[in-house]
């Protein structure tokens, strides 16, 4: 998705939020549980169909349209969260992206469902 397709949709985000008074209710919690239960609804399209059988599934055209709802759901919910707490997306992924590419290089990564154990690191301890 090209930036200027993104800020296309977030103009016509910000018109139908404002259209409706709708940013009273947008504080981050809000916006933060929303993508937590959109993401949800997104996974109940999935509860029942085995792994192996995942990627056909999602071909058939009627399973497709739905996903793509609740994935459309999620990412509106994010880029509202995003939106809201001024974060530029693209630039977040861009980061965290780079953060990923050191924490889990080909050569140790590849093909593992889990990092390395030379790569696991130390839980820290919240205050």
């Amino acid at each position: 998705m090209s930036i200027d397709r993104l800020e296309r949709i977030l103009r016509e985000l910000r018109a139908f939020v404002a259209e409706r008074d709708w940013a009273q209710f947008h504080d981050p919690k809000n916006l933060a549980m929303t993508v937590g239960s959109e993401a949800g609804e997104l996974l109940a399209e999935y509860r029942w169909v085995p792994s192996q059988d995942a990627d056909r599934w999602s071909r058939n055209a009627k399973n497709r349209e739905r996903v793509a709802r609740e994935a459309a759901d999620v990412a509106i919910s994010l880029l509202l969260l995003c939106e809201r707490v001024g974060i530029d997306l693209p630039t977040a992924i861009r980061r965290k992206m780079a953060a990923n590419r050191r924490k889990y290089p080909v050569a140790l990564a590849r093909g593992r469902s889990e990092p390395p154990r030379s790569l696991r690191r130390r839980k820290r301890k919240r205050p």
